[in-house]
């Protein structure tokens, strides 16, 4: 039996950053099935299918192959047999990831892939649905949230330092759309599980919350 941690939260909680850095400390594989969706997403805008024609991102679906695979110990995304990991982390691409994401054939393909990944490898995976929908036997559930506020500021910084214009209070308004809709779309919707521990992780430091989620998981191995 693999060891399993699910890590699910809105989006600029540091999910990603703080997933990377707890497999690296656990040796577990991480999985990030955000860049999963992103890759759909990014498919849409490549072949330009509507995002918001469900039918048409369906049938560009059954044309499309997404896997994981791991090159220097780095987690590679790839679509159509094209490392995409360097095209995905764009706007565009994470509003179209956020839009095919709610789709039920969309996620049920992607859910199969990563239940596939954890069944013999010790993971770490974080997403909206990780331990509601595709780890509800995780050994480790957290919920890594953070006030909009601040989730808002860290992009804001983050564009800023990409050389982009941005707009904090539109980035704010983007970042309350984003977690209604992640928070009330039909199929997988953003919940913290009952069993989940909640880490805020607006007034620490990447480190406490690295730390404190390994000391969870230690706990469990001593069970």
């Amino acid at each position: 039996m693999s060891f399993q941690i699910a890590i699910d939260g809105p989006a600029g909680a540091g999910k990603s950053t703080v997933a990377k850095s707890v497999a690296k400390k656990l040796q577990f594989v991480y999985v990030d099935t955000g860049a999963m969706y992103r890759a759909i997403g990014l498919n849409c805008i490549k072949n330009d299918v509507d995002i918001h024609d469900e039918e048409a991102v369906l049938k560009l679906l059954d044309n499309t192959n997404v896997s994981i695979k791991y090159i220097d110990n780095e987690q590679a995304v790839i679509l159509n047999g094209e490392n995409v990991n360097g095209q995905i982390r764009t706007q565009e691409v994470s509003e179209a990831a956020s839009v095919v994401s709610a789709y039920k054939l969309v996620r049920e393909k992607m859910v199969a892939l990563q239940q596939e990944l954890a069944q013999t490898t010790d993971v770490v995976m974080d997403g909206r649905d990780i331990a509601s929908c595709v780890l509800p036997d995780a050994q480790v559930k957290i919920y890594l949230d953070a006030s909009v506020e601040v989730r808002a500021k860290r992009r804001y910084l983050e564009l800023i330092e990409k050389g982009k214009e941005a707009d904090l209070k539109t980035v704010e308004d983007e970042v309350r759309e984003r977690d209604y809709r992640d928070m009330h779309r039909e199929n997988s919707p953003l919940i913290r599980v009952p069993e989940a521990d909640l880490v805020d992780s607006s007034y620490m430091t990447i480190d406490e919350v690295v730390n404190t989620i390994v000391a969870k998981a230690q706990s469990k191995f001593d069970e």
